[in-house]
């Protein structure tokens, strides 16, 4: 039982990240309609931003020192956010969805080359601020690693429910989000908003990097972390914030079980099973809720 509860712990403190990034590819599935296949470029950016920042600031408090970079990367990938939109998305308004997403693919591409000669052939330390040492809560053992991803998780998810529902520019969203050519008539400017999600999503994929970055640093394959958020918005629902949320943690806590438990229950699967095991439980869902488990079933009226 302890070594399930551990699991789960690890898997929630994995989740938290996977629910950052599946919030950030449904702010801009909901403002623009497209998935953006740009976020794990974003949020490698934003990581090796905040790489080359951390070793240089003179705070003595190594969670500070963190935070502090950690908020420069997250302002860098949004301008770099606000920028991609500008130049690349925004005269795709009206395009084909498909043709869209096409176009993020090959910004992902392009900024990830950027970033990786930025990165070098090894790794670029972020550090853990609170330390690999864990402390034991009625015998099970958890990491501050993962109290802290789960925290700030926590802390940006309510900002967000926040954002939503009371300030301007996230009724805003809200409204374009529902309606684009309503939003248009009450003298909404949808361009602003779609600029804004991209910024906000890749703050938000930024967070995530950073946090997953605190053992094993920045490398050239710290953008995969971003693919295994697929999984997380289409359980939840390609156009749900609470599904993001339950997704993401769903999906960390099922590869965090699986790889606790497939060597010894079923060796003859091999040792990276837990890579597979949140497409086949994204299947399961979809087999019974064709839109996820909070995403909006498509009426159409023949």
């Amino acid at each position: 039982m302890t070594d399930f509860l551990e699991a789960v712990v690890r898997g929630v403190g994995l989740g938290s990240v996977y629910a950052l990034l599946a919030l950030g590819f449904v702010i801009i599935y909901k403002s623009t309609g497209a998935i953006s296949f740009a976020q794990p470029a974003l949020m490698l950016s934003g990581a090796v931003v905040a790489s080359y920042v951390l070793p240089v600031l003179p705070f003595g408090s190594a969670i500070l020192t963190f935070f502090v970079a950690l908020a420069a990367g997250a302002l860098a990938a949004s301008v770099l956010g606000l920028a991609v939109e500008r130049t690349a998305i925004r005269p795709m308004i009206g395009k084909p969805v498909f043709a869209v997403a096409i176009i993020t693919i090959g910004i992902d591409i392009a900024i990830r080359v950027v970033a990786n000669g930025f990165i070098g052939l090894g790794a670029r330390p972020i550090g853990n601020p609170w330390g690999l040492d864990h402390f034991t809560i009625a015998g099970v053992d958890v990491q501050w690693r993962h109290l802290a991803m789960f925290v700030t998780t926590v802390v940006l998810v309510l900002a967000l429910f926040w954002f939503f529902r009371s300030t301007k520019h996230g009724l805003a969203m809200r409204a374009v989000a529902f309606d684009q050519e309503a939003a248009m008539t009450q003298g909404i400017n949808v361009g602003t908003v779609f600029a804004m999600s991209w910024a906000l999503a890749a703050a938000l994929a930024t967070v995530a990097g950073v946090f997953y970055s605190t053992v094993s640093g920045v490398d050239q394959q710290l953008w995969v972390v971003a693919l295994a958020a697929l999984p997380a918005i289409v359980l939840g629902g390609l156009d749900s914030l609470e599904g993001a949320l339950v997704g993401g943690l769903a999906i960390g806590v099922t590869e965090s079980i699986v790889a606790t438990y497939a060597r010894e229950v079923a060796p003859w699967l091999g040792d990276n099973v837990d890579r597979v095991a949140p497409y086949a439980l994204m299947l399961a869902v979809l087999l019974v809720r064709p839109h996820g488990l909070f995403g909006t079933p498509e009426v159409r009226r023949l």
